[in-house]
Parts: structure tokens; C-alpha cells; sequence
């Protein structure tokens, strides 16, 4: 066995949403049993909901209507305050199909931190905790919680599991973490179905040719967006976003890919890009 590693969105979205893999998940992180019919990926709500315009890795709502489950896989950029303005338009995007204030169906948001950054509070302080979860229920002066509304943010970080972390949790926090660190020989729980089912999608000897030119795809993206923003907190946006996308087409023309689609995916013109195939352009900046 050779697991494919589940910080590439491509190889998440195939484990994820199977749907033995999918129910299973939700019922070990958040405790319910969820029947779903259609899941989908990347979810938009259209028209978007005020400002917010962002799409969901992962999205599926129960039979009876009673559950919204939304799976959002990040390797880059962990800003709470983003998933938190997610999780939000969510729910109001509930609202805006509601009758009255009451909104019926429970939102829950679960977020998979796959890099191994350090995290820092709005205090500059580190967070290592390998389960983190927020909701909007009150609680009165004695630290009761009442559960007026159900809805929940739930981060995991595999790079935190330890000795207290639960069994049913852990058990995901091997499969995503050995996916990446360990991927010749993990160290998973086989014994639960459905985590033997997600390595069975994602063995390497399992994808199809097209799994692995997209899974090249999604990771030369992933790439671009991680140097854009290193790039623009240097020199400022524009021109940090060149750079990044000159990096990425190099990267591709390595990997093969046709003329045709690097510039599609980097926007650079292909007389760039063949001047970048044949090491005749030059910009000291992509240094």
C-alpha cells in the first residue's frame, strides 16, 4: 500500500466523498449519524451571500433535511477569521430561504489543517491542540452551555493528535497525517471500514490517469496561491502574483504538461511560456 497524500484536494474530495467514508467521518468527529443522498464539492451558494464568495470542499445535507455538513481541506493560509465569515454565510444562507428566524436545519463546518505551520492566536500566542470547536450556544455565569442552536466550526490538525486525543478521532488524524509523512507504511486502523476504504481510494496503484493529472494540476494551483501570498507580503500583490505564476508554469513545463494548459492555469501568454520552455526569457525576480 502507497497512500496518496489527503493534503492534495484532489485525492481529499476522492476519499471524502465516498459515502461510507463521508458518514463515518461525521459520526467519529461530530458524534451524529448523517444519511446523505448527493455530495457535492466544491459548493457555492449563488447569488453568494453578502460579500463572501468561497466554495466548499465538500458539502452534503441530510435526507430529512435536518443537517448540513460542509468539509473544508486547507493546506495554506490558516486564517480563523475566514472559516469563521464561512461557517456564518452558511447559516445565513439558511435564513434567506427561511419563512421566519427560526432556522431548522443544524450547520456544521469541520476544517482539516493539513500543513504543519504553527498556529497563533489574535494574541501572537502558538495553538496546538489537535481538535478545536466553536459554536454559538450562551452559557450563563456558572459556565453552563444551553443548546439554543446547535450550529458548530469544528478545526482538526493531525500534526496534534496525542495520547488524549479520542480513538474515533485519531483514528482520521493517522489516516490524513501518514497520507503525507508516512505514506509506504501507515500506521491506520484498518479495522474501521471506512478508513480502510479511503486508503483503498487513494492507494497509489487505484488512480486512474486522470486522478493523477489533476491531483499535478490542484498541486501546481496550490503552489501559486502559497507564493502569491508570500510574494505580495514582499513586494505587494501584482507583482507577487507574477512571480508566482512564472514559478508554477516552470514547474509544469517540467512535469510535462501541454502549452496550451499552463497558460490557461497561470494566465501567462504562451509566447512567455515558450520563452520559459527554452530558457530564453529571463526576469531576475523569479529567483
Amino acid at each position: 500500500m502507497h497512500l496518496s497524500p489527503l493534503d492534495n484536494e484532489v485525492f481529499f474530495k476522492k476519499a471524502f466523498t465516498d459515502k461510507l467514508v463521508f458518514t463515518q467521518f461525521v459520526k467519529d468527529i461530530i458524534g451524529i449519524d448523517i444519511k446523505v443522498g448527493k455530495i457535492e464539492t466544491e459548493k457555492r451558494f449563488k447569488p453568494k451571500v453578502a460579500y463572501i464568495d468561497f466554495a466548499y470542499d465538500i458539502f452534503a445535507e441530510s435526507k430529512d433535511n435536518r443537517i448540513i455538513i460542509e468539509i473544508q481541506r486547507v493546506n495554506y493560509d490558516y486564517s480563523f477569521d475566514r472559516f469563521l465569515h464561512y461557517h456564518n454565510m452558511a447559516i445565513a444562507e439558511l435564513q434567506r430561504n427561511a419563512k421566519d428566524y427560526r432556522i431548522k436545519p443544524t450547520v456544521y463546518t469541520i476544517v482539516v489543517l493539513t500543513a504543519s505551520d504553527i498556529i497563533e492566536d489574535k494574541d501572537s500566542k502558538a495553538v496546538e491542540e489537535d481538535v478545536l470547536i466553536s459554536d454559538v450556544n450562551p452559557h450563563n455565569l456558572k459556565g453552563k452551555t444551553f443548546n439554543l442552536y446547535g450550529h458548530q466550526l469544528v478545526f482538526l490538525n493531525p500534526n496534534f493528535k496525542n495520547d488524549n486525543t479520542p480513538p474515533r478521532i485519531k483514528d482520521w488524524l493517522d489516516l490524513i497525517l501518514d497520507s503525507i509523512e508516512n505514506p509506504d507504511n501507515p500506521k491506520i486502523n484498518l479495522k474501521n471500514k471506512a478508513i480502510k476504504k479511503a486508503a483503498k481510494l487513494i492507494d497509489d496503484d487505484n488512480l486512474t490517469p486522470e486522478d493523477r493529472r489533476a491531483a499535478k494540476i490542484a498541486f501546481a494551483t496550490e503552489e501559486t496561491r502559497k507564493i502569491v501570498e508570500r510574494k505580495a507580503e514582499e513586494r505587494g500583490h501584482k507583482e507577487g502574483e507574477k512571480i508566482a505564476n512564472l514559478k508554477t508554469a516552470q514547474k509544469m513545463i517540467a512535469e510535462g504538461f501541454e502549452v496550451t494548459i499552463i497558460s490557461k492555469m497561470t494566465g501567462l501568454d504562451v509566447e512567455t511560456i515558450y520563452q520559459l520552455e527554452t530558457g530564453e526569457y529571463y526576469d531576475n525576480n523569479t529567483d
